[in-house]
């Protein structure tokens, strides 16, 4: 068993020390991020088990992996060209899928440049495979059933072939139908362009013009709640690890509608990490990893 706290390979067998490294060098983006968005004035707020930490352990959940933060629509929007401009890119990369580059998750992450985090789904991607939080865009939920109805439908459609990889935590019945569609659609370019036209499609709403809002891009669990808008628009601080951070004003009606009795804490068998990694380094860039543990075909071919 591998007992160095900054090197992890299998998160599920990681020991209560190498998880706790990884929430504090996830910790240091968080703040980053924070006083990035306050000199930018971007709007954030703790979201999901981070927001669970907050409020119930003011800190990380002690198995919690990762980090996740809601974002505005147009807010979520703005960060990328912000971050481009005045961030240090150098140690911090923004991270969105795009035509070239497909990080096969459906969100922003801001990534840590100098660490190693590659998670098994895109293990042959050569992309960005640092430590990183994840930022989760919020929308405007439509007045009109039809509406809402064609902003589920596009933004199941955009989840899909955005991150083009079975959904991970949605049960059997979702990833046999996911394996299915995507057989059926191969083509990359048809691919980018059905999620391109979805993700217009479905955050066309805007939060100013809409009294509720919808949370589009975490699974079809939270895709089905219509949020009053009260609950995002404004935030409060709480403490987490020590430090003030923002969860929405109405944390207490958010976290009930998604998690239920939030305070109580799961049974043992889940309080577990959740995401599946090939290689964990908390003090050595992924990039050192090219060819030994992502993109390992580059390695085979290279030598050739």
């Amino acid at each position: 068993m591998n007992n160095n706290p900054h090197e992890i390979f299998d998160l599920q067998t990681a020991s209560p020390e190498q998880l706790r490294a990884l929430q504090l060098k996830s910790l240091e983006i968080l703040i980053y991020f924070r006083d990035f968005c306050k000199k930018h004035n971007l709007n954030f707020s703790l979201c999901g088990g981070t927001c669970i930490g907050a409020v119930r352990h003011k800190g990380f959940i002690p198995w919690d992996d990762d980090i996740d933060v809601f974002m505005l629509r147009d807010d979520y929007e703005r960060l990328e060209d912000l971050w481009e401009k005045h961030s240090d890119t150098k140690k911090y990369s923004i991270c969105r899928t795009t035509k070239e580059k497909n990080y096969h998750q459906i969100v922003i992450a801001i990534k840590d440049n100098d660490t190693t985090f590659i998670n098994s789904h895109s293990k042959d991607e050569d992309i960005v495979h640092g430590v990183g939080i994840d930022v989760l865009p919020l929308d405007g939920y439509p007045d009109s059933k039809l509406q809402r109805i064609n902003q589920v439908i596009h933004a199941m459609i955009f989840s899909l072939f955005n991150a083009q990889r079975l959904p991970d935590n949605q049960g059997e019945m979702a990833r046999w139908i996911s394996k299915l569609i995507l057989a059926i659609v191969p083509s990359q370019k048809i691919r980018y362009k059905l999620w391109t036209h979805s993700e217009k499609q479905m955050k066309k709403y805007k939060i100013k013009d809409t009294d509720y809002i919808a949370q589009l891009v975490s699974g079809f669990k939270f895709m089905k709640f219509k949020y009053p808008k009260e609950i995002f628009e404004t935030t409060i601080d709480k403490e987490f690890e020590g430090y003030q951070m923002p969860v929405p004003a109405g944390y207490d009606a958010y976290l009930k509608m998604g998690f239920g009795n939030y305070m109580e804490f799961p049974p043992e068998e889940d309080q577990v990490a959740k995401h599946n990694t090939v290689y964990i380094n908390l003090k050595e860039s992924y990039k050192r990893y090219k060819g030994i543990y992502y993109c390992t075909d580059w390695k085979e071919t290279k030598n050739e």
